[in-house]
């Protein structure tokens, strides 16, 4: 059942709200409305973090508040939201407002304004997201939401059901939110999550985007477990789902794919393009492992089938080609290795290219603290040897692409020779050499050897 701790639930809590939200507040207040700050900024304020923005309610009408403020423009003028410019800096204000029947499982097909703080605290996801607060009321908490904050818990604001059937977005909030807070979902909140994780689909790619990135940048990465165990990952990224059944039959592993995955994001830093690369560099495994006479599992070629699966993911949910390209590459690459001498990692660097070879280091790192302990210290023996060098290269200024390279096209033509697609050739063979002796990276000795 839903608890409704009724209008008289104000708490004795102090929270110092920024002067210009004090400012807003103030005017309407002035003349006659009602207003509080509201929702994630209170939440963080108790929680001691520091909010992203500050969203203002009041029993003012968008008209209303237009008229108070001289320089203002309207946000979503048709829900209540005009945007109040206060110097450079933007705040939200909204009407109190009850939402209408939602029909697509994301926006109400109308919305009605309310003079009561209630009403507009009850249309809200979560209850520690349906707190209001102002210095003389203080803090407005209907819900319990104090209690959940205390506790840890992520709780739905009257009826799960209702609440995920009107934005099914909020399912996918509510796992983020347990994941950045460090808090558990409480159990009717979890069956409404899972009886209504189909209608997920109906979201946009671009809003899946947001929310699967906040969760695998938070502390908590591995909280996407939940996300699968509800039934929420397979209506956007049914390939995470096929890794958590597939088990590594080798002595280099002692999890599923899935686990393994899980695992790995633990072991990285919270850095979008490193978090989606380890979520994403073994799930062509499902599909390419085999089992030799022995029993062992092997998963050859499998970076390249999880490139293309890794590809093809990011443009689904529509990432940036930028990204795109970096989690792609350390895709493909997160299982390449050399022998630890500088050539080798010189080599290593131009092929994976020197912007993202830390991060290959990192996500490889990543990848052997999530395996057994078979021969780990060794591999991470090796990674501090590659790093070392990679670090030697870089002081010494070594060459390890075409644009250090000592001579151009033009020094070659200049040279006497003719322009050309032999003068891209002649300069990657001078690379190569350059690679295996970086002693000869000079113009001279370079312009010797045509």
């Amino acid at each position: 059942m839903p608890r409704f701790f009724g209008r008289s639930a104000v708490r004795e809590i102090k929270i110092q709200l920024p002067e210009k939200v004090n400012t807003i507040i103030g005017t309407l207040m002035e003349h006659g409305y009602e207003a509080y700050a509201v929702g994630g900024c209170v939440r963080d304020s108790i929680l001691g973090r520091e909010p992203e923005d500050w969203d203002i309610t009041t029993s003012a009408t968008p008209e209303q508040t237009k008229a108070l403020f001289e320089k203002t423009f309207d946000t979503g003028i048709e829900h209540g939201t005009v945007t109040v410019l206060l110097d450079k800096d933007s705040f939200e204000v909204t009407t109190y407002r009850i939402d209408g029947k939602y029909e697509d499982s994301r926006h109400p097909s109308e919305v009605t304004f309310t003079r009561s703080l209630k009403e507009d605290l009850m249309r809200r996801d979560f209850t520690i997201n349906a707190m209001a607060y102002n210095e003389k009321d203080g803090l407005v908490d209907i819900f319990g939401g104090q209690e959940d904050l205390a506790e840890g818990v992520i709780r739905c604001v009257g009826y799960a059901a209702a609440r995920f059937s009107e934005d099914a977005l909020r399912i996918l909030r509510g796992v983020r939110f347990a994941a950045q807070l460090g808090f558990c979902i409480e159990e009717i909140t979890r069956q409404g999550m899972r009886k209504l994780a189909p209608t997920l689909v109906n979201i946009s790619a671009e809003r899946i985007q947001v929310e699967l990135v906040k969760m695998l940048t938070s502390k908590r990465p591995g909280y996407l477990r939940e996300a699968y165990e509800l039934g929420i990952t397979a209506q956007f990224m049914p390939e995470f789902d096929e890794m958590m059944g597939v088990e590594q039959e080798t002595p280099h592993h002692i999890y599923t794919v899935g686990e393994h995955t899980l695992h790995s994001l633990a072991n990285i830093r919270p850095d979008k393009v490193l978090r989606l690369a380890m979520l994403m560099h073994d799930m062509g495994k499902p599909a390419m492992k085999t089992i030799d006479e022995k029993g062992i599992a092997h998963f050859k070629k499998h970076a390249l089938e999880s490139e293309v699966i890794a590809k093809d993911i990011l443009k689904r949910l529509k990432f940036d080609n930028d990204t795109i390209h970096k989690v792609t590459r350390l895709v493909h690459f997160h299982d390449y290795r050399m022998p630890v001498e500088a050539e080798n990692v010189r080599r290593a660097m131009h092929k994976i290219g020197e912007e993202l070879f830390p991060q290959y280091i990192e996500v490889r790192r990543a990848d052997v603290l999530a395996q057994s302990l078979f021969l780990r210290e060794e591999k991470l023996e090796d990674l501090d040897g590659i790093e070392k060098l990679y670090q030697d290269i870089l002081e010494k200024k070594e060459c390890v692409s075409l644009k250090d390279l000592a001579v151009t096209g033009n020094d070659l033509i200049e040279a006497g020779m003719s322009p050309g697609k032999e003068i891209g050739e002649k300069l990657e063979k001078l690379l190569e050499l350059v690679i295996r002796k970086p002693e000869y990276n000079t113009k001279e000795e370079l312009l010797k050897r045509l």
